[in-house]
């Protein structure tokens, strides 16, 4: 009887816990509205049968459970029961099947009106291709694949030549116009998937694969990678912008066609060296792991990091020049920077290539030149304490766990955090003056922010770092308070 009741409140639980879930789908950002139908109706004929085959057990056990001197009777067969059986089975298997069948079918017949979009995946990052004023993209092959075609474009296809090359991850499109996906992928398998517009597909290397659909909602979506493709996986994500038509057509006429790009890396001289070290880069996937900007990424960044003393995961040091460089592309678990997983893998690069790359390095600033002081060293007398502030928390990779716009992280943001009173994991509370955050730099694990978990490193950091540091974030606190006073009827 026990096990009969506890069979009715799981299915009674069940039931309540799907109709009361906040966790529900986002609303389609597309015509694909048709695939949340199909998962409810499946959703529906398993229940069904879940409930059926819970209460039936239920019955059995009260009905049929041991009595003394009670013998089971013997039915080597039912051929009625059999045959209600395989009916009711195949009308459930039928019902879950159809209307899969039916959604994939639409999803592969392209409407003759809609456009081409190429996404290209390679790990960890994502690049596209729009036809250009011909309406046509030129053929592509993996044989055309170097440092200056990376999407592997038929050089001698006049069809390619106006081809819009969009070399990073953001791509947009515009509304209410349906677009043909055809994904490549250069390496390993990927999926591209963008959870709002409900499209997904697999993208295997050698093949040509396809949907389409037409967004119905302006906004900013994230693309992300849907099938495990190596240690960076996690960090394989984009951007899927929609706009108006004629914001979109704006956006389009200012990327490089496929001609330009081939213009570009036939420069003369230096200007060319530094074109094949982008154009590797480009190819190798080096920006999906490396700014050159100076923002967060998943490794070290490359804006004034030649010349750089760094701090090694073993707690050593090592200045950043040319042979540590190539050791660190050729062997990069050799010599691990502080701060940072082991996700990269090996290269195998010509020595021309080796050169261009670290051209290219060296083009985005050198440690003590430029105004990019040296981590560790003594900064240039001319930058401002801020601007080193925010330099170092871009280089030590401290804005891949805290931001600097109000958005939450993995570890406490820094918009409006000086002078902030914090709770503590042990319910005590902290205010945020310089002693608090140069502690929570030099120990980071001392005094833990209630709600974040302990897994900041330790950062050996100098006095003029911390400084450096503190400033910038007390410029966050202050850009808070200005923002605020700027909004109308608040008074300066």
């Amino acid at each position: 009887m026990v096990i009969a009741i506890v069979l009715i409140l799981i299915v009674i639980a069940s039931v309540l816990f799907h109709i009361l879930a906040p966790w529900h789908a986002t609303p389609a950002a597309s015509n694909w509205g048709s695939i949340d139908t199909t998962l409810f109706i499946t959703l529906i004929i398993s229940g069904i049968f879940f409930i059926a085959i819970t209460v039936f057990m239920a019955v059995a056990v009260m009905r049929y459970r041991h009595k003394e001197g009670a013998r089971a009777a013997y039915q080597p067969e039912n051929k009625k029961l059999e045959l209600w059986l395989i009916i009711i089975t195949s009308v459930g298997i039928a019902g879950m099947l159809a209307p899969g069948l039916v959604v994939y079918n639409d999803f592969i017949r392209v409407p003759k009106e809609a456009y081409d979009l190429e996404v290209v995946a390679q790990q960890w990052q994502w690049a596209f291709r729009f036809p250009g004023q011909d309406g046509k993209l030129g053929k592509s092959d993996i044989k055309f694949v170097d440092s200056a075609n990376p999407l592997g474009v038929d050089p001698k296809d006049p069809a390619g030549q106006d081809d819009v090359l969009v070399m990073n991850n953001e791509v947009r499109l515009p509304l209410d116009r349906p677009v043909k996906v055809l994904l490549r992928a250069k390496d390993v398998l990927h999926d591209f998937y963008v959870p709002q517009i409900r499209s997904k597909m697999d993208m295997v290397p050698g093949m040509v694969s396809y949907f389409w659909f037409t967004p119905t909602k302006t906004g900013k979506y994230e693309v992300l990678c849907a099938e495990f493709c190596g240690v960076g996986h996690y960090n394989m994500r984009g951007h899927m912008i929609v706009e108006e038509q004629g914001v979109f057509d704006q956006w389009l006429k200012g990327q490089p066609t496929f001609a330009q790009t081939l213009t570009a890396t036939a420069k003369p001289g230096r200007d060319s060296v530094l074109e094949k070290g982008r154009q590797l880069v480009e190819q190798l996937g080096c920006k999906a792991c490396h700014s050159q900007d100076g923002g967060a990424s998943l490794g070290p960044g490359w804006k004034g990091l030649y010349g750089r003393t760094e701090q090694l995961a073993d707690g050593t040091s090592v200045q950043v020049d040319e042979a540590y460089l190539k050791e660190s592309i050729l062997d990069p678990k050799a010599r691990l920077v502080q701060g940072y997983p082991p996700v990269m893998v090996a290269y195998t690069l010509k020595d021309d290539e080796l050169g261009a790359v670290i051209a290219l390095i060296k083009s985005l600033g050198a440690a003590g030149q430029d105004g990019e002081p040296s981590t560790g060293e003594a900064s240039s007398p001319g930058e401002d304490l801020v601007a080193q502030g925010q330099r170092l928390a871009g280089s030590l990779g401290c804005l891949a766990c805290h931001s600097v716009d109000g958005n939450k992280g993995v570890g406490p943001g820094w918009q409006g955090l000086y002078g902030k009173t914090e709770t503590l994991a042990d319910d005590t509370s902290v205010k945020v003056d310089e002693d608090y955050l140069k502690d929570s730099v030099l120990h980071p694990n001392a005094k833990i922010v209630k709600g974040y978990a302990a897994v900041m490193p330790t950062l050996a950091a100098s006095d003029e770092e911390l400084n450096a540091l503190i400033a910038f974030i007390k410029s966050k606190a202050n850009a808070d308070a200005d923002a605020n006073n700027a909004q109308p009827g608040k008074s300066p």
